[in-house]
């Protein structure tokens, strides 16, 4: 009985002492984001693409009013991601649904973002609206190293014509001389239905695993951020079968992906809404070397969606969901049919 007591007093004191070492500890956290911003075009019509059939373009007046404002609400929304904890705004930010580089450039010179100096890492793709993923990066804090797009060659089952959609992007880059890979992307919609529109997504995180598996070819032990509007749950086909994301990090080996908005999903969560039913498109993952509990170089601590109150709408038929800046009586205003998702990267200094 004695020994016993006094093991359980060793085992108590240990206990306190780890209590006290880990309460000394301090960590630098940064958030790494990624915002679908809803139809950011700007106001001037593109005769290369079919940007007429834009929300902005349709209107018939106020075009640069609501131009601006819809930049200014952008930029408000990504002061705010990830401020309450890090005290800063996003380190890395992922975007879909951009017209062009000049759109990325107002938001990021907005006066609520100026300061942050952000850069920018934008190609044209080939989708048929000209929309497009994009890049913003810290500038002093992040140092890309190279960039390249991947296209998702894709075509009509019936006609065998080409179907135009967006690029992958990728950038490696040093976090404070940490490398990381970072993968933008936006899948193809489901326009026409789930079913019928699965195996365009089902060819994207095709192209996903090859971008993925290439990295780790080289370095196994890549830290890789895939993020972006997949258009898919994380427990569809495209995420299980074929990138074979995990819902647990205790199931991911190496050269594993884990998918922190699984469990966000399972407990009922969700960025955007149809018909009464959330879904959570906008997600991102992270491969195996993210997760080691060495904390000298960066690692994911948690996930999160950013849905603050002034970016739901409260009242009428849509109270609830996100409050999107375009519906059926032009400009609402509010921001975007989607919110945002954040990780948090943290080192011990």
């Amino acid at each position: 009985m004695k020994t016993y007591f006094k093991r359980f007093l060793w085992v108590l004191c240990l206990m306190q002492i780890i209590a006290i070492y880990a309460q000394d500890r301090e960590f630098t956290i940064h958030t790494v984001a990624f915002y679908n911003l809803e139809n950011m075009f700007d106001a001037e019509d593109d005769p290369i693409t079919f940007d007429q059939s834009s929300p902005i373009m349709e209107l018939a007046e106020n075009r640069t009013i609501i131009y601006a404002q819809k930049t200014r609400n952008m930029a408000r929304v990504i002061s705010e991601i990830g401020l309450e904890t890090t005290h800063n705004t996003p380190v890395i930010l992922g975007v879909c649904e951009v017209e062009n580089r000049g759109v990325l450039e107002d938001i990021i010179n907005d006066s609520l973002l100026v300061d942050r100096d952000y850069g920018i890492i934008h190609f044209n793709s080939p989708d048929r609206r000209g929309i497009d993923v994009g890049l913003l990066y810290q500038k002093k804090l992040f140092t890309p190293t190279a960039t390249s797009n991947y296209t998702l060659h894709l075509k009509d089952e019936i006609t065998g014509k080409p179907i135009y959609t967006r690029d992958q992007l990728v950038v490696s880059g040093l976090l404070e001389n940490d490398l990381l890979y970072i993968i933008v992307n936006h899948w193809p919609s489901r326009r026409g239905g789930e079913t019928k529109s699965n195996s365009k997504r089902v060819a994207a995180a095709k192209l996903n695993k090859h971008i993925i598996d290439s990295l780790q070819t080289v370095n196994p032990y890549a830290k890789i951020i895939s993020m972006g509007d997949f258009n898919d749950d994380p427990t569809n086909d495209s995420f299980k079968a074929v990138l074979k994301t995990k819902e647990h990090k205790a199931e991911v080996g190496l050269k594993g992906l884990y998918n922190p908005m699984e469990q966000l999903y399972s407990n009922g969560f969700g960025t955007t809404a149809y018909r009464d039913k959330w879904s959570l498109f906008d997600q991102i993952i992270v491969s195996d070397a993210l997760l080691d509990k060495d904390f000298s170089s960066y690692r994911f601590y948690k996930a999160g969606i950013f849905n603050a109150q002034y970016l739901i709408t409260q009242t009428g038929t849509y109270k609830g969901y996100p409050f999107r800046s375009f519906g059926y009586e032009g400009f609402t205003d509010g921001f975007s049919d989607h919110f945002p998702v954040y990780i948090y990267l943290i080192r011990e200094k």
